[in-house]
């Protein structure tokens, strides 16, 4: 892709979000977002101690919780640094613009030479944190020309993305301005090998780090609690439309279990929906603040955001949202990490996670609501296969940890901080 293509490419990207922006309550936060962000960035930054300055980027919550455990361990032993987080998406932001371990939580502009340049200098930067994908090239150039380092934190690459096509010559550029690039999977540090990229390392998913930190400070969650009162529990977190119609007759006819939806989408349309699909369901928010606690219904819906990691220490058997549609699979390993076995659908080729639980026999793909049922019954029932691909997950996530102290390890051999 040559200079213009890319420039017309954010052009019709702005234009596209503009006009989708005028019915989707999303695009609007997009939109909205960006508005004047230079004048208030700098009022932001005005009041900022003349201390270094970390930035992280993160394309979306996902992202979020995947650099958050380096993050944290950067904080932790640099503890003059402050932090400015930037998203892409309306859903990161939203869900974390409070998040107290960053000085500033902000959208980050869409990418021009223009907007790079006035970014990159408001913050002027001592180290860049990129997470995972979601490549911006005049961000990049920016920095690269100021000598700024930025590190790929958790990169996983793919044979057919324009890095490695005939005509991936400004995606290879970007590249080429990290100043390394930490990788979960051998095959991508040979293909970032195969391009003349040496600073390549394989350090692994930091995202076992940060499910490993959820999990060893657990949250009692009475509520939670009150509402399964010793049922058997099925958690599905991050489901879709397409999920739940494949979920909803095995709710509504398998009454001896309860049952807890944590839908990716919580506008009141959709929460809608979901309870015309499931039967005897009540939202969590009047659940909550319910004295009566009536016991008669059988499906829970989880109307916030931010409890869903925390409610599969719950669960008997998790489902993970995703993998019906093309919107792609949620995060397998917060499940995991509580030793639950894992049901998603047949749409997971790009995760690698995912096919390795299926490997070690911890997760299980269905392709049809029949092919559903029929899986969840034989987990529910026998007791004996439930153990052992519950403790196939909770070993699979125990054998991966440790990706955010490689990283750290890296930073502190190239006095890339300082204290």
């Amino acid at each position: 892709m040559s200079i213009l293509l890319y420039n017309i490419f954010l052009l019709l990207y702005t234009a596209g979000v503009r006009f989708v922006a005028l019915f989707n309550p999303k695009a609007r936060l997009w939109m909205q977002g960006r508005q004047n962000w230079a004048d208030k960035l700098e009022q932001q930054l005005s009041a900022r101690q003349k201390r270094p300055l970390i930035w992280m980027h993160c394309a979306s919550l996902g992202e979020f919780e995947q650099g958050r455990p380096v993050l944290e361990q950067i904080k932790a032993q640099y503890p003059d640094y402050q932090v400015l987080i930037s998203f892409f998406s309306p859903s990161g932001y939203e869900a974390r613009k409070n998040y107290t371990g960053a000085d500033w939580v902000v959208y980050l502009p869409m990418d021009s030479a223009k907007n790079a340049k006035r970014f990159v200098t408001l913050l002027q930067p001592a180290l860049v944190l990129w997470i995972r994908y979601e490549f911006w090239y005049y961000y990049l150039n920016e920095l690269q020309k100021k000598k700024i380092p930025v590190l790929l934190v958790s990169g996983l690459f793919r044979p057919a993305q324009p890095f490695f096509r005939w005509y991936g010559a400004l995606y290879r550029h970007m590249l080429f301005c990290f100043r390394a690039l930490f990788i979960q999977q051998q095959s991508s540090v040979d293909l970032l090998n195969s391009i003349g990229l040496k600073e390549v390392y394989l350090t692994g998913d930091t995202r076992f780090d940060r499910v490993s930190a959820t999990a060893a400070n657990p949250i009692h969650l009475p509520d939670i609690e009150a509402f399964i009162k010793g049922r058997k529990t099925l958690v599905a977190g991050s489901t879709w439309l397409e999920d739940e119609k494949e979920l909803d007759h095995y709710c509504n006819t398998r009454t001896a279990n309860c049952y807890i939806i944590a839908p990716h989408e919580i506008s009141e349309e959709h929460l809608v929906d979901l309870e015309k699909l499931v039967k005897n369901s009540i939202r969590y928010s009047r659940w909550k603040n319910d004295p009566q606690k009536d016991h008669a219904f059988q499906v829970l819906i989880i109307d916030n955001i931010g409890l869903l990691s925390r409610l599969y220490a719950y669960a008997d058997l998790a489902y993970i949202g995703g993998g019906f549609g093309d919107d792609g699979l949620h995060n397998t390993l917060e499940a995991a990490v509580f030793g639950v076995p894992i049901v998603i659908g047949p749409n997971y080729e790009d995760y690698p996670e995912a096919i390795e639980l299926i490997e070690q026999g911890a997760a299980f793909s269905i392709a049809t609501a029949l092919e559903l049922e029929k899986t969840f019954d034989e987990l529910f029932s026998n007791e004996i296969e439930r153990k052992k691909a519950a403790e196939a997950a909770k070993r699979y996530v125990k054998n991966n940890t440790g990706a955010s102290k490689k990283i750290m390890d890296y930073i502190e051999a190239n006095r890339l901080l300082t204290n």
